[in-house]
């Protein structure tokens, strides 16, 4: 942000192969002007907020803080559910909000805030935080983060519609998840220092880092000079519900999208599973969850600006293969708790299975981004991505709990098998997509 006009210019050109930053498509001239200005507030922005959300992960990071304040186990088990589908389920409900105010990018600053509060009660907690009592207030904390979560998320893309042109987003969000990844990476490395795991002070550094990183992201967005949009059309909750079903219902290609992307949920639904298998077989705690995130890093760094060039091309084959991918990592997984041998006694085989799956799992990630953002028009773009996270939350539900019960009944190895075959059908609805390109 400090370099000139011109250097920050020659850098745009260079990270998205563009000869000419004032080529644009179906976005204001005035954006146009700006938008490797813009370009690199919403990638520092990226960072922020995917180190904020690396470092405060309800995977790696919260469970250890339950554990340190001594809260009943069960509450572990509430962890993932509150923070992937609280940030989604509300979104249709402030779409028609968020459709009332010509400049979105302030609904983006008042999400990143309103995380970065979250992060310092949960940083708070982990120093003072005691046995329900303790557990329960960051079970709240976790509520209002992952609020403000999908608060942000919805603006993020709107704002990013009206300020990035199309075959530019999907190599934005590539590099975006470069960096990231580069973050994650360090972040892994840091925890394998821990003999155990982290201790009181530890968290709390970690979590006031994530703070820091979400008040990062909304600085940035306050920088940027959004356009005013459209405001006709505003709907109440109970009109934005009926208007979203009947284009659920209507737009044949946004319910086919919608049924990809649910479909696609088995990359994601896959990574617990292959990382339990290399805990189980490998008898490593912290120092294999540790190598995972390293592994989780490397590939994601490697892997987004590949998908994301991709996905600028043609973002309906990005989820074709990543689907195909995602059912190939399933099935080496299950092969591999299957297969006898001492080699299969170390977190390493899970590690390579998981790295495959982050990669493809990023594909599916950017793919589906970039499908949504540039089959909207500018007018119902909004409107669009709330309709599709929210019914990707209800979703995340219940094949959340549908396979959680099955992996009690089947085991982790035989469930990658059924996730497989899932992955397989988001692969063939994603390839019969229309191109949006």
């Amino acid at each position: 942000m400090a370099s000139s006009p011109i250097s920050q210019t020659h850098l745009y050109e260079w990270l998205t192969g563009d000869e000419d930053s004032r080529m644009c498509q179906d976005i204001p001239d005035e954006a146009c002007e700006e938008q490797p200005r813009h370009f690199f507030l919403h990638l520092v922005a990226a960072l922020g907020n995917k180190l904020a959300d690396e470092l405060s992960s309800a995977r790696l990071v919260l469970p250890w803080l339950l554990g340190v304040i001594g809260a009943p186990l069960w509450m572990v088990g509430l962890l993932v559910p509150i923070r992937e589908s609280g940030a989604l389920l509300p979104q249709l409900f402030v779409a028609g909000f968020i459709r009332l105010k010509p400049r979105r990018k302030w609904v983006w600053v008042v999400g990143g805030a309103l995380q970065a509060l979250a992060a310092v009660a949960l940083a708070l907690l982990a120093l003072v935080g005691q046995g329900g009592v303790g557990g329960a207030l960051v079970l709240l904390a976790l509520v209002l983060l992952s609020l403000a979560r999908g608060l942000s998320s919805i603006a993020t893309k709107d704002v990013m519609g009206k300020t990035i042109a199309k075959q530019r987003r999907g190599n934005l969000m590539g590099w975006s998840g470069s960096v990231a990844g580069a973050v994650t990476l360090l972040a892994g490395a840091v925890l394998m220092l821990f003999d155990e795991r982290p201790g009181e002070l530890a968290l709390a550094v970690l979590l006031g880092v994530a703070a820091a990183g979400w008040a990062l992201n909304a600085l940035c967005a306050a920088r940027i000079h959004e356009t005013p949009g459209a405001v006709e059309g505003g709907e109440s909750i109970r009109d934005s519900l009926m208007l979203g079903l009947r284009l659920l219902r209507e737009d044949r290609t946004f319910r086919h999208f919608n049924i990809a992307r649910g479909l696609l949920l088995s990359s994601a639904l896959a990574l617990p599973y292959v990382a339990l298998l290399g805990q189980r077989q490998s008898g490593a705690e912290l120092g294999g969850l540790g190598i995972l995130i390293v592994v989780s890093g490397l590939a994601g760094m490697l892997a987004s600006p590949l998908w994301g060039k991709r996905a600028d091309a043609s973002s309906r084959v990005v989820m074709r293969d990543a689907g195909l991918g995602a059912a190939a990592g399933c099935l080496l997984g299950a092969a591999i708790a299957w297969l006898p041998g001492a080699w299969t006694e170390t977190v390493v085989p899970y590690a390579l299975v998981y790295a495959l799956l982050v990669i493809v799992h990023t594909g599916a990630r950017l793919g589906r981004k970039t499908y949504i953002v540039d089959m909207a028009g500018s007018d119902n773009r909004a409107l669009y991505v709330a309709l599709s996270n929210t019914f990707t939350g209800v979703l995340m539900l219940v094949l959340g709990g549908v396979v959680g019960a099955l992996a009690q009944w089947l085991g982790p190895a035989a469930l990658l098998v059924l996730l497989a075959i899932m992955a397989l059908a988001a692969a063939v609805s994603a390839q019969r997509l229309d191109e949006v390109e």
